[in-house]
């Protein structure tokens, strides 16, 4: 089948988010064709280039999100009339119920009939905003463009009545003009993948199925293929883009700080985008149960959530997870990016008490500063504190003492790979106060290292009970977990065999291959995009498509599952490749099967695959 893969500041660039797990899933299904459709975000992304892509990636389409010519597009008085309405629906629905495309903002309490109302009134507010979202698309293709109008004096104007308009959000009606074009600026921006022509037949159009590798920008390519051709979509997100969003800087397009009033409209036209992604999506896959979370309260259909959890490279710790432990009995190690949230100021407090506890007692930090200004300060203040927290020992006035706490970077003498920094201590320390789904922790369970962690994120739903779990910023639990582990040594070591098996039963490079080939086999065997096709003579080619590719369900008791086959010479592959994609030949399609049970379901890869 062919795959069109939706990046957003990602693959295939070198640097970026979701990069390496993209390149781990497309090269694992050599059996299917990928086509990426990627929105980069920066200009130093661009210059950077792309990774080396694999045979089967047939083409790649790029464009910006950080810069847009005005397309020059003259709208006539009937065009300028459809913008203005479209525009206009798409602002009342921003500004009507909160940012996650709940509950319009109103008095009543927790009723059932009130819950009733508040239910109507959102599936309504939502019915909107899809429809105008989708006017403003078909807009955009008939007329050759969108940017110039989203631009508009007229754009801020519809803004401006829609915050003014009765039952707006509250932050909404104390919004000034300033604010409006900073909205109207920052909703241009993220709807310029509208104006784009990937959605021909030719593009979008002649994929099998959309992955968008998370939602927002990079989910809305999908949902234009879904409108205009009825291609399947599957949103994957393994951080959630609207939690980013209301965790990132509060700052507009000119570095200004922007005020509470855009804040509060960007958050929920975000939201009401982010919750249209789910109700077109055929499949959402969180990484975990922390992002699942997220996606129910933004209106996910529950039943359309199949979580997969993260795959990552295992083979790298084996030898270290496979010997018997070498380490320093006394020594406890954390590994990962220094900044804010990692906490490392509870941490040190903690060893603190450790030390009184155990005098033998080490603590390495091992990894470098978070980018910018804030990561190098913080890093800074944590040395300055372990300086105070631990002056020099030394066993005389006249000798030079060591600090029990050091600060180490991957590459550096004592600590050159990885592997080796988890190895370097018998307990791993994960103390973050925010934590999406923690790859450092993983990394020490393939390792087979006993783990005291925070709880935060998805740090219990990964641990499973293999390794100890304290409140986050409490020194004292943090420090009594340790102690309670480096006394006991059997202790230590069967919770780091539990951990390492149960790291490699869920969180593999093969598990996560095997989750998406099973996903990706059921969407096209149950949504199978409508097709008229046609042979080289242009003749119709009745059997193009096989008979049990339309068939919707199961149709044998046996557990047997449909699976829809690729035809082969007469299948179409689409005219060549334009401008800024590899030029490469599409392959041959290939016809696939999935394992399944005697229940008929696929054989589980991880909690929640199919």
């Amino acid at each position: 089948m062919r795959i069109g893969l939706l990046t957003e500041g990602g693959y295939p660039y070198v640097s970026g988010e979701a990069r390496l797990w993209c390149d781990r899933l497309v090269r694992g299904l050599g059996q299917h064709e990928f086509d990426i459709y990627a929105l980069s975000r920066s200009e130093e992304q661009e210059d950077e280039g792309w990774i080396q892509l694999p045979s089967q990636v047939s083409r790649v389409r790029t464009a910006p999100l950080w810069t847009a010519d005005d397309d020059g597009v003259g709208y006539g008085r009937r065009a300028r009339r459809r913008f203005a309405d479209c525009y206009g629906e798409l602002a009342a629905a921003i500004c009507a119920g909160d940012a996650l495309g709940g509950a319009v903002e109103s008095g009543s309490g927790n009723s059932a009939g009130a819950a009733g109302q508040t239910g109507t009134a959102s599936t309504a507010v939502a019915d909107r905003f899809g429809s105008a979202l989708y006017g403003l698309a078909e807009l955009a293709r008939d007329e050759g463009g969108l940017v110039g109008a989203l631009r508009s004096e007229g754009a801020v104007r519809a803004l401006e009545r829609a915050c003014r308009a009765p039952g707006a959000l509250r932050a909404a009606r104390t919004a000034r003009v300033p604010d409006l074009l900073t909205v109207a600026a920052q909703v241009e921006r993220a709807l310029r993948p509208l104006s784009l022509d990937w959605y021909e037949d030719d593009g979008l159009g002649s994929v099998d199925l959309c992955h968008a590798t998370s939602g927002g920008a990079a989910a809305l390519p999908g949902l234009l293929a879904h409108h205009f051709s009825g291609v399947p979509l599957l949103v994957t997100e393994y951080g959630v883009q609207l939690r980013a969003h209301y965790l990132g800087p509060r700052e507009d397009l000119e570095g200004r700080t922007a005020t509470a009033s855009a804040r509060a409209l960007l958050a929920a036209f975000h939201g009401r985008l982010t919750a249209e992604a789910y109700r077109q999506a055929t499949v959402i896959t969180p990484g975990n149960t922390h992002a699942r979370r997220w996606q129910e309260r933004c209106g996910a259909d529950r039943s359309r959530i199949r979580t997969v959890y993260p795959g990552m490279e295992a083979s790298r710790f084996s030898e270290v997870g496979e010997r018997a432990e070498s380490a320093d009995p006394d020594t406890l190690v954390w590994v990962g990016r220094i900044e804010p949230a990692k906490d490392l100021v509870t941490l040190l407090h903690a060893f603190a008490d450790i030390r009184k506890e155990e005098p033998k007692a080490r603590l390495r930090i091992v990894g470098a500063p978070a980018e910018g200004l804030e990561g190098a300060t913080y890093l800074a203040h944590c040395r300055a504190l372990a300086g105070q927290l631990f002056p020099d020992e030394a066993d005389g006035v006249h000798a030079v003492g060591d600090n029990p706490v050091s600060f180490e970077e991957i590459g550096g003498p004592e600590v050159p790979t990885l592997p080796e920094a988890y190895a370097a201590g018998a307990v791993v320390v994960l103390s973050s106060v925010v934590e999406g789904f923690p790859i450092s922790l993983v990394e020490a369970m393939f390792s087979g290292r006993a783990t005291v962690s925070t709880d935060v994120g998805a740090v219990v739903e990964v641990i499973g009970g293999t390794g100890l779990v304290v409140p986050p910023r409490n020194a004292q639990a943090l420090a009594e977990a340790c102690v309670s582990l480096l006394r006991d040594s059997p202790r230590r070591s069967r919770l780091g065999a539990a951990a390492r098996a149960r790291a490699l039963e869920l969180f593999t490079v093969e598990q996560n291959i095997t989750a998406f080939h099973s996903i990706y086999l059921d969407i096209v065997t149950r949504c199978p995009v409508p097709r008229d096709l046609v042979g080289e003579s242009g003749e119709p080619l009745p059997f193009a498509v096989p008979a049990e590719a339309h068939v919707p369900a199961r149709w044998s008791e046996s557990g047997t599952r449909l699976v829809a086959g690729r035809p082969g010479p007469g299948w179409a592959a689409g005219p060549p490749v334009r401008g800024g994609s590899l030029g490469l030949a599409p392959g041959s399609a290939t016809a696939a099967s999935t394992a399944s049970t005697a229940s008929g379901e696929p054989v589980p890869a991880g909690e929640g695959a199919w």
